[in-house]
């Protein structure tokens, strides 16, 4: 049982956007900024593009689960601290250029990544709308956990193989917590958080450049 109800968990959305107004339209610039670059060339393309993954973690992580979720649910100074964490493995993995490099869907892999960061920016919102969840009471992309971790998602299977594995551990963990709230809370457009799950598998054999994804080179 969680320990709060569907009602609460809206609420707490309505005011946590409201709140932070206009985080949210920068965490859209930034999130266009992202999906812009990885059609560049040049190592300051990975680097930017992990810089701008760290920020939504980070955020989210220290604003939405340290100051917001945990009022209504205490776990959420455990994610808030991992979710710091993923944000600070992004920063190491765009700092080290070599460890991670980003380009434009270019197998069937990537090509569900590039579908994964439209759902998270656009879908996802307008199938919530779609069930009765409206903003301001509803989670915005860039600044709450399951937009996050779907459009995290999103760039690590556009990643080239092999990346750290340790990138995808938090996203992972995430695709279990917040998916349930597809079931328990009602929320459809979480469904596909849960759908990850068994994709997420191919997602570590990619990361770590195992049968059929051979290393390729970093530019």
């Amino acid at each position: 049982m969680l320990p709060f109800d569907r009602d609460q968990f809206l609420n707490l959305f309505s005011v946590y956007n409201t709140s932070i107004h206009p985080a949210g339209i920068v965490a859209y610039a930034l999130g266009c900024a992202a999906v812009a670059m990885i059609f560049f060339t040049g190592r300051r393309r990975s680097l930017s593009i992990c810089l701008i993954l760290s920020a939504m973690w980070i955020w989210t992580g220290f604003v939405y689960h340290g100051l917001f979720f945990v009022r209504i649910n205490p776990a959420a100074l455990l994610f808030a601290i991992l979710f710091v964490l993923q944000g600070l493995l992004f920063i190491r993995a765009g700092v080290k250029a070599k460890d991670i490099s980003f380009r434009p869907a270019n197998d069937v892999l990537a090509l569900f990544g590039a579908f994964l960061v439209l759902y998270a920016m656009l879908i996802y919102p307008v199938t919530g709308m779609l069930h009765g969840v409206r903003y301001p009471a509803a989670p915005t992309f860039g600044v709450t956990p399951c937009p996050v971790t779907l459009f995290t998602f999103g760039f690590l299977f556009m990643a080239d193989p092999p990346f750290p594995k340790g990138l995808a551990v938090v996203p992972f963990l995430w695709t279990a917590i917040g998916g349930s709230a597809a079931i328990l809370l009602n929320m459809p457009q979480d469904w596909l958080l849960l759908a990850l799950l068994p994709v997420a598998v191919l997602l570590f054999l990619r990361g770590s450049g195992g049968p059929g994804f051979p290393r390729q080179r970093r530019v």
